[in-house]
């Protein structure tokens, strides 16, 4: 029986407060009153509306004198006022109170008991309740009767419009922090992940303020022990191939490292369903049953069966799950030191190679760039392949400079003899639309021998542009493929291409450049 809370200190005075309610009552409201479905997997189905996805352009970070000095002020956090939160924090709170029933649930943000902190939210849609209830570490019966207050609280009244009459909302849509007050509000989107990055955005001032590493990487550990780190922005693979039968899973998309060694912030995982199989990917397939939600994926109306293949809402398909159910998740979701470091690129233009080995300077100088690419079609504008850089490999949700994240990677790295490494999951043979996608076969082949030690004594081919150490051989995988400027039909396209790329990569760079080493600098490519 879930232990019922009185969010007294957030004014939520709602007439019915359902509080961390088990997931078979969420799934009854979730279909009584929200339209959602239960699928013949298991899984409750739903539609976020509108938004599909995050809405970066929408979220602010509020200026306080104690926090101001060390936010990393620009595009990625753009300021608004204490007075600015005050009104959408009430608005939320009035249309909260305004709803029939209002869901709460409490759970924690990192596996580290020494540095979890408790997280409240409080929602108006089942979906949303289940959703967290799978993201967040779930506390036991005992631990909710003594949670006590929250460290950080999210308010999501997505439902309603946000008010464009409030300086700094410039549209219906609105998602502010307030590092002080330690809240959360979320006005005018439905889509579930806004509160799951939420709670890493704030990790991420929180945990490098303590000289914690807070990284947006999936994990996984080997039979002895041995850790790796999957570097990744979106589509790139690191849900996909930190899911191994051969390995523990850690968890699949944020971390933080520690002097004791890695640890989960959250409770489950949230993948990419679009194109889904039980053959390429058997263990997110089989997760997605009885607790897991999906979210804007086309299903069958009379089977109830998901059409993974489906796009037509959106690219973006996805479903969350408790980390329980990967049959070999490590449970509690901590490892040690990691051996290797992975960065994933989905490179389009099809100039990386599937696999090369970095210096440690080269490491700072990719993890800073945090680079892949959008293919054509993807969004409405793109025809041809376009660089997207991220620093660290999630720029929309760190809070501090980039080179603070960078400087705790550095030193655990060096500490802890981490070898890392760049693995491309995108194009090869030429760029989209002329070659081909890596086969998922290659990538595992590749992050298998990586594992296995094959890698770390074959010989090597440096990239004249990029000077990485790409291996002359890879157990599992052409050796044809692993230097690219043989798969082109056309060399002198490829050197055009890679040129291009390059010249990409240090215009980026440009901004990080005063914070760099010479070093890490000269780690870039040569154009």
């Amino acid at each position: 029986m879930a232990t019922c809370v009185e969010p007294s200190k957030q004014e939520i005075t709602a007439s019915e407060v359902i509080s961390n309610a088990s997931p078979a009552r969420l799934y009854e409201l979730g279909v009584s009153y929200e339209g959602a479905a239960i699928l013949a997997s298991g899984a409750l189905a739903t539609f976020s509306g509108e938004k599909t996805g995050r809405s970066p352009k929408d979220k602010r970070i509020v200026e306080n004198p104690e926090s101001a000095g060390d936010v990393w002020w620009g595009s990625v956090n753009i300021p608004a006022s204490q007075e600015s939160f005050r009104k959408c924090r009430e608005q939320a709170i009035r249309f909260i109170n305004g709803r029939d029933r209002v869901y709460v649930v409490d759970g924690y943000a990192g596996w580290d008991h020494e540095y979890r902190i408790k997280v409240r939210v409080i929602c108006t849609l089942a979906y949303h309740a289940l959703f967290m209830r799978d993201m967040m570490i779930r506390p036991s019966q005992e631990e909710l009767k003594h949670f006590g207050e929250p460290d950080f609280v999210i308010y999501n009244a997505g439902e309603a419009a946000a008010d464009k009459r409030i300086a700094g909302v410039t549209s219906n849509t609105s998602i502010m922090l307030d590092l002080e007050r330690k809240e959360m509000v979320i006005l005018g989107t439905k889509y579930a992940g806004e509160m799951k990055k939420g709670n890493f955005t704030a990790m991420n001032y929180w945990m490098p303020r303590q000289g914690v590493l807070s990284m947006h990487c999936s994990a996984n550990e080997g039979p002895r022990g041995e850790v790796t780190l999957f570097f990744g922005l979106s589509g790139t693979g690191k849900t996909t191939l930190s899911s191994d039968l051969r390995r523990k899973l850690i968890g699949d998309d944020e971390h933080c490292w520690t002097d004791h060694g890695v640890f989960n912030i959250e409770g489950g995982c949230y993948a990419k369903c679009i194109n889904l199989t039980e053959e390429l990917e058997p263990q997110v397939y089989r997760a997605l049953r009885f607790g897991s939600v999906l979210e804007n994926v086309v299903y069958d109306p009379e089977t109830r069966e998901p059409n993974y293949d489906d796009g037509s809402i959106t690219e973006n398909t996805r479903g969350c799950y408790p980390i329980e159910l990967i049959d070999n998740a490590q449970i509690p979701c901590m490892g040690s030191h990691p051996k290797d470091i992975i960065f994933l690129t989905c490179d389009a233009f099809g100039v990386l190679p599937p696999v090369s080995r970095l210096t440690p300077a080269q490491a700072m100088y990719h993890f800073l760039s945090g680079y892949t690419a959008k293919t054509a079609g993807t969004e409405v504008g793109i025809n041809e392949p376009e660089a997207t850089f991220s620093a660290c490999f999630g720029a929309a949700f760190l809070v501090l400079h980039p080179a603070r994240y960078a400087e705790l990677l550095a030193r655990r790295m060096k500490q802890h003899h981490a070898r890392a490494w760049l693995v491309n999951t995108g194009w090869s043979g030429g760029s989209y639309g002329v070659g081909s996608r890596m086969k998922l076969t290659h990538t595992r082949a590749v992050i298998d021998a990586i594992h296995d030690g094959f890698l770390a004594d074959v010989p090597l081919h440096e990239d004249p542009i990029f000077e990485l150490q790409i291996p002359a051989s890879c157990p599992g995988v052409p050796t044809e493929i692993l230097l690219p400027r043989n798969t082109w039909a056309d060399p002198a396209a490829y050197d055009r291409t890679a040129a291009r790329l390059a010249g990409l990569f240090r215009e980026n760079f440009a901004k990080y450049a005063d914070g760099a080493s010479q070093e890490v600098r000269d780690a870039g490519p040569k154009v």
